[in-house]
């Protein structure tokens, strides 16, 4: 399993963007599918997106056409384009590989 590491999150307004990145410490090129989670305080952790090593995608009704799901197995990197964030996308968003990564805050308020 690698080890995954989130950033990009912060605090944004309604409206705003934001792109997460979750770097692998090895070769992400052999994991079939990859996926980012996320979790709001007091409820459960809810997936996201995912998306194959062949580049099918796949998202969550909430979020299908605001949020892009992308990865580029040269860097060994997967990343989350969020566009007109709401404030119920504030989460806690966690990448997934075979393993987790210890996320990222993501913060939408004005």
């Amino acid at each position: 399993q690698v080890h995954l590491v989130e950033s990009g999150g912060g605090l944004v307004q309604p409206g705003g963007s934001l792109r997460l990145s979750c770097a692998a410490s090895g070769s992400i090129r052999s994991i079939y599918v990859m996926a980012w989670y996320r979790q709001a305080p007091g409820k459960q952790r809810q997936l996201v997106a995912t998306i194959t090593n062949g580049g099918t995608t796949n998202y969550a009704d909430s979020v299908r056409g605001r949020f892009t799901i992308s990865r580029d197995n040269a860097k060994n990197t997967l990343y989350l384009q969020m566009n007109n964030l709401k404030p119920e996308d504030t989460a806690v968003y966690y990448c997934n590989g075979g393993s987790w990564g210890q996320g990222t805050q993501v913060t939408v308020s004005s």
